[in-house]
């Protein structure tokens, strides 16, 4: 495929009339073609209203045709082959097994999105059929559905140039919602980005579509997109990266006449809780356990979402046995590249800082890579008083170093978990005689986290129907919600009833004769779609 170095609105190349920029190769710190032209705000307004004129006719699409044209999309991206992995590596220095294990993913949750779709449950269809003869006053024939929000605005990704980029989750559960998509690609992966807009682009002409249902825009992030968040024609906004950008996009969204929902994924520490019987077994268990918890650090560079940037280990004999595992494991480690000399750059910043900080001592370094921008994986140590009375324990550093606190009872490890902020994960690594003292740790650790996990790591997200992928603030905007699983189309629809509408005005959800043969409840019992029940009955 032909990489123009242009924004894609609405199915047509559109050369931005702003500067250009250029994707780098973070191994080398070389510049790669083809330079990309940035769009202006004037140009940014077609995209937002071809958007706008495409949901009428998206946003009521049958099932079938739907779930048919985001089952294109991930044909289309299988179908670029090795040409996407190469680009890709060469943009994100991510390597290849990983890059080829993420296009899975993203292709695999179009196709999940698409089942979704089919069977419908999503539009979340209640009928409270009239009563006319209730006393003392008649009840109205009630009926509701989910119906989509309107244009979303999505930001891609720096960490995940597929699942979390244009054709990734925000943008795969809100195509699947019945929501247009503007897409603001992100500025270090353009030519991933400019392949796999293509890829959906393809798809929309193939199955004839409005072509505002997806444009793929570069722009910078300080004037395009919050004149993105500000635009009218946006409903709702999809976002993962820094905390300081997700709080910019929060307030633009805030601050407009008709605000809007942001569903930010942001930072999160992901900590993980070792008790004393995880600690009992061998000198090689006790090995392996850091082992295990070294390499969910240093995995992908530590540029994962989930990567455990906390670990509490009881003081003694035991968690001494495992601060020195982890020093062994940490220093046969090198470095890998990280996405972006500047985010090499934040790392470096964030390590001084924590290495700097009062009550904390270097536990174990591993060594530089061979590339640029791949520095040395670290892991610290403090105690728990330390770390509960000093913010900077607390601030995320985004890539391959994490913190361990040694706690003395149970009642200090019940202080630290209260004290964290909201977070994606928390990991339990614990044996059987651990159950009593784990238990009272559950309830607070449902009010930090969006996702509990025992005897395993954070990193590795399934994609599914039970998965959470959230967190209470700052881990995302909105607790209530997740980016990863099924439940993620729930962030872009609304509810709406209609009250006394005749048949022939409803919409087909809603009809007697269930002609998209969607599961129902009526009167609040639960009705299978293969169920010819009356409504009225």
């Amino acid at each position: 495929m032909t990489l123009t170095g242009h924004s894609l609105i609405a199915g047509q190349t559109v050369i931005g009339d702003g500067k250009t920029a250029f994707g780098y190769n973070p191994a080398t710190n070389e510049q790669l073609d083809p330079a990309y032209s940035l769009i202006t705000e004037d140009q940014l307004k077609a995209a937002t209203e071809a958007a706008a004129a495409a949901y009428p006719s998206f946003s009521t699409l049958d099932p079938e045709t739907h779930a048919g044209f985001l089952e294109a999309v991930a044909h289309n991206i299988d179908a670029i082959g090795d040409e996407l992995i190469v680009r890709a590596n060469q943009e994100t220095g991510l390597p290849a097994a990983r890059l080829q294990g993420e296009r899975a993913r993203t292709t695999g949750q179009l196709r999940l999105f698409a089942g979704v779709v089919r069977q419908g449950d999503f539009r979340g269809v209640r009928i409270d059929p009239a009563i006319p003869d209730r006393t003392p006053l008649p009840r109205a024939d009630i009926r509701q559905r989910q119906i989509p929000l309107g244009p979303v605005a999505v930001f891609g990704a720096s960490n995940f140039p597929f699942a979390f980029s244009t054709a990734g989750g925000d943008t795969a559960s809100a195509l699947a919602a019945g929501c247009p998509v503007v897409f603001k690609a992100h500025n270090a992966h353009p030519g991933t980005s400019e392949l796999v807009g293509q890829a959906v682009t393809k798809a929309v002409q193939d199955f004839g579509l409005h072509p505002g249902v997806f444009s793929l825009i570069y722009g910078p992030g300080a004037s395009i997109g919050q004149a993105l968040v500000a635009d009218p024609h946006i409903k709702a906004v999809g976002f993962t990266g820094s905390q300081a950008a997700g709080i910019a996009l929060m307030r633009t969204a805030a601050g407009r006449r008709e605000p809007i929902p942001v569903y930010a994924e942001m930072s999160s520490l992901n900590p993980v809780f070792v008790f004393e019987g995880a600690l009992k077994g061998s000198d090689e268990q006790i090995d392996a356990l850091a082992q295990r918890y070294v390499t969910a650090v240093t995995g992908s560079s530590g540029q994962l979402c989930t990567s455990p940037g906390l670990l509490f280990a009881p003081e003694g004999e035991a968690g001494d046995k495992l601060a020195a595992a982890v020093a062994r494991a940490v220093s046969a480690c090198a470095g890998q590249t990280m996405l972006t000399e500047g985010i090499a750059g934040s790392w470096n910043q964030g390590t001084q800082n924590l290495g700097a900080a009062t009550g904390v001592e270097l536990i174990g370094q591993g060594t530089e890579g061979p590339t640029k921008n791949a520095p040395a994986p670290t892991i610290f140590g403090t105690q728990v008083r330390d770390f509960v009375s000093n913010h900077v324990l607390h601030e995320e550093i985004f890539g391959a170093a994490s913190l361990v606190i040694r706690y003395g009872s149970v009642k200090e490890l019940l202080e630290a978990a209260t004290r964290i902020e909201g977070q994606l994960t928390a990991s339990l690594q614990l044996t059987e005689e651990d159950y009593p003292t784990a238990a009272p740790l559950i309830p607070v650790l449902e009010q930090k986290v969006g996702r509990i996990i025992v005897n395993g790591w954070p990193t590795g997200v399934e994609v599914g129907h039970a998965m959470v992928h959230g967190g209470p603030f700052p881990a995302t905007s909105d607790s209530r919600t997740t980016s990863v699983g099924t439940l993620a189309i729930n962030r872009f629809l609304r509810p709406v009833a209609y009250q006394n509408i005749p048949q022939e005005l409803l919409p087909q959800p809603l009809q007697d004769t269930n002609p998209w043969h969607l599961n129902r409840r009526i009167n609040g019992d639960f009705i299978p779609a293969a169920e010819k029940a009356e409504v009225g009955a």
